[in-house]
């Protein structure tokens, strides 16, 4: 066993990455031979990823807040405190704040053979971003 003692460093989620404000806490990366990892992500209001994919898929679980998350050519979805959502392994997709509304997940993610958890693509354009439904 092994306890880690508050030692969480909140970072800023990089502009490659992000659009708008978004900082992260690395919460798990276990030791070889795991190759899972979980980060807790408070994304501001109206902030998100960029289109990205996971090469063995992502689960992102819903903290607090309204977010909106997207799978490339599917519709927006609005996700709530409680929502689960599973992106298949390579599905490009994003996922953010509501407009109006702060939104925290817990993404928990597993490394490829080749060590690979993200491969990052294009910003979300703000017409893209604008095609969700509204949160109410």
């Amino acid at each position: 066993m092994q306890i880690t003692r508050s030692s969480i460093n909140t970072v800023k989620g990089p502009a490659d990455w992000f659009t708008g404000d978004v900082y992260i806490d690395a919460v798990a990366a276990a030791p070889a031979p795991s190759r899972v990892t979980a980060n807790l992500v408070h994304f501001m209001p109206g902030a998100r990823t960029h289109w990205h994919r996971h090469p063995l898929s992502q689960t992102v679980f819903v903290t607090e807040g309204i977010g909106l998350c997207r799978r490339r050519g599917g519709p927006v979805e609005v996700i709530r405190p409680g929502d689960r959502v599973l992106f298949e392994a390579d599905e490009e997709h994003w996922h953010g704040a509501a407009p109006d509304r702060l939104m925290v997940h817990l993404a928990v993610n597993e490394a490829d053979a080749d060590h690979d958890v993200v491969h990052w693509l294009t910003p979300v354009t703000d017409e893209e971003y604008a095609a969700a439904p509204a949160t109410g």
